[in-house]
């Protein structure tokens, strides 16, 4: 066995372990350690594809395990979290809405991986480990939204990773982000944090999901396209 590929799988796989390991959780009705778990897994998975880049092992396997570990930590984990959480009040209807956030999320996977060569400089549409790092801070952050809203926000973020939403991927190149919608985006956000500044992951998660829609509205309404 290559031990060079053995580093960048094993990153994934403890990816995919708090993945599992946040259902859990939810099953045991704790709702601090699974949406932390699912954090911590957002962690991990950031460090594969580096390490597979840095040992020079990158290939059609890792990305495939990559996929496959994300479509379970960061699309079945955070829809099981929060239907379980804030949406059992809405019986089969708030299980269908959790149900299409995870849909969503392997629609993203799926474009992402026939469109790695085409895209390059931004997101095309929300990434996937953003949309579930949006439902765990919700849920450690104090806000109680009612089940109908809760179930809108999460079917808004199931449609935006499958979106032509471009967020930015801060490599300094790419899509721009123009000025006004990162002004409203930050103030938004600004009023966020004055009320609740315990809230600060979930506000900045907010806040860049704001950020990325105004900016594709702007666009379109001004019509620039670079």
């Amino acid at each position: 066995m290559n031990w060079r590929r053995l580093i960048p799988n094993s990153i994934s796989s403890a990816s995919l372990i708090f993945g599992v390991l946040s259902i859990f959780k939810t099953i045991e009705g704790d709702f601090f350690l699974a949406p932390v778990f699912i954090v911590i897994a957002v962690i991990f998975d950031s460090m594969d594809g580096r390490a597979a880049r840095a040992l020079g092992v990158g290939g059609d396997f890792g990305k495939e395990m990559d996929s496959l570990c994300d479509m379970c930590s960061f699309g079945v984990a955070p829809a099981i979290m929060i239907y379980m959480y804030g949406l059992q009040e809405l019986g089969l209807a708030g299980q269908v809405i959790a149900a299409l956030f995870a849909v969503g999320g392997c629609l993203r996977l799926a474009r992402f991986n026939c469109n790695t060569g085409v895209v390059h400089g931004y997101f095309q549409g929300m990434p996937i480990p953003a949309g579930a790092c949006f439902l765990a801070t919700y849920v450690v952050s104090g806000y109680q939204f009612a089940p109908a809203v809760l179930a809108a926000v999460t079917l808004v973020i199931a449609c935006i990773m499958y979106s032509e939403v471009k967020f930015p991927d801060f490599k300094g190149k790419g899509n721009p982000m123009y000025r006004l919608p990162v002004i409203i985006a930050v103030i938004v956000g600004a009023v966020m944090l004055y009320e609740r500044p315990g809230a600060w992951p979930f506000v900045a998660m907010f806040t860049y999901t704001l950020a990325g829609i105004v900016n594709h509205v702007y666009r379109a309404l001004t019509g620039k396209n670079k």
